[in-house]
């Protein structure tokens, strides 16, 4: 297991698609520190304690136990990701047990968009947790800190109350702060163009009992549980923060941003600038794409928590590849019926075959799933379904909304 200590170190070493409309063409990057550059290939590191220089990071980052980042699984998830037909894989996922605790899980699924969303995608995969680690230290010893001053009396129950309540706002906050400082190193990245290009990122942490997950972009999580009459049902933990969400299109529009969709697609709305037709990002929220930060687009999660029970079953994280062909209820079964070990490959590669099905004319878009397992590998997940899922809805456990 990586201590906090181990995670301090690497977040000091980084030194605190589809999505993109063609119409108007992609806005140059303005100034010398938004320049295309190749990126340097580096060699080896060992897997040490401390630390190596930022430009081996990545490198030592895949070296860490229990972060998986490829195509497998786990005891407890399964991933898997696919290119599609438009070119390279955009996606990235993760899946991270141990994550500074024994009982901490962090899972994230990453949707690159624009001429260097790939490269966007996994910065973001890599870089984003030890941030978030980061904030959680240091809003975790702020509340401490606060909390020790105070001297209050209270039942077992409440006590229990408040330190899921505690845990949910510790880490609100360090979401909160881990998303802006990403975004922050983006926009200041010497070798990475973020002018044009960002990636979605829907991530969550489990820690017990206790899901709180963080949403910028389309990306989605769903959760697999059981109903009063024990059927599996789909529960929407997500909202696709599309840009004709009424939230959404009034900050952009206050921003000076246009919302609308072009005639040869008028399902789908875009962000645009005011003078231009470009660059016609299909999505409220995102990391990068600094060209349309003045216009309305952020990249301020979305966050909620739920407070799990023994009938939710497993969590799927996925890139819009998959919820664009698949409903959530299929989703959920596509998943209960298949082995573990598969489950995230299975549920792709249903997908592929949807995509073909539906769209025979359109490029299948790249895929990224992680199928996170709440129960013991030995439970039997039953092929009883519910004919409709639940969206948002808390069912029999807590769960919080908080609006951005």
């Amino acid at each position: 297991m990586v201590g906090l200590e181990c995670f301090l170190d690497l977040v000091r070493a980084l030194g605190m698609g589809s999505c993109l409309s063609l119409e108007g063409g992609v806005p140059s990057s303005p100034g010398p520190g938004n320049k295309r550059r190749k990126r340097r290939v580096t060699g080896n590191s060992s897997a040490t304690a401390v630390a190596p220089p930022s430009s081996n990071l990545e490198m030592w980052l895949h070296r860490v136990p229990d972060r998986q980042f490829l195509n497998g699984s786990s005891d407890f998830a399964s991933l898997f990701s696919k290119q599609g037909k438009k070119g390279v894989n955009q996606d990235a996922m993760i899946a991270w047990e141990n994550f500074g605790s024994p009982d901490t899980i962090f899972c994230g699924v990453f949707d690159g968009h624009g001429p260097f969303g790939h490269v966007v995608a996994k910065k973001v995969r890599d870089a984003l947790p030890l941030k978030l680690t980061s904030q959680w230290v240091l809003t975790n010893n702020a509340r401490k800190g606060a909390a020790d001053d105070t001297n209050e009396a209270a039942s077992y129950q409440d006590h229990k109350d408040m330190e899921h309540c505690e845990l949910f706002m510790t880490l609100k906050d360090s979401f909160l702060k881990a998303f802006k400082v990403m975004d922050k190193e983006l926009k200041l990245h010497p070798r990475i163009d973020c002018f044009c290009s960002g990636t979605t990122a829907v991530t969550l942490v489990k820690q017990g009992q206790d899901l709180v997950i963080a949403n910028v972009g389309d990306s989605r999580a769903l959760l697999g549980t059981r109903d009063e009459d024990g059927s599996l049902v789909a529960v929407q933990l997500t909202v696709d923060l599309k840009p004709n969400l009424p939230r959404e299109a009034e900050r952009i529009m206050l921003c000076k941003g246009r919302v609308f969709a072009l005639q040869n697609e008028p399902e789908v709305a875009r962000v645009w600038l005011p003078n231009s037709n470009s660059p016609g990002l299909a999505m409220a929220r995102a990391f990068g794409d600094f060209c349309l930060k003045d216009f309305g687009l952020i990249s301020v999660p979305d966050i909620s928590y739920r407070r799990l029970t023994e009938k939710d079953e497993f969590v799927v994280l996925a890139t819009d590849g998959i919820w664009d062909v698949l409903s959530n209820e299929e989703v959920v079964k596509i998943v209960a019926l298949a082995p573990r070990a598969s489950a995230a490959r299975a549920l792709v590669e249903s997908a592929t075959r949807a995509w073909r099905s539906k769209y025979p004319y359109v490029k299948v878009d790249d895929c990224a799933v992680v199928c996170l397992f709440l129960t013991s590998s030995t439970s039997d997940i039953s092929s009883d379904f519910s004919s409709t899922g639940e969206e948002m809805s808390s069912g029999n456990s807590s769960q919080y909304q908080v609006g951005s």
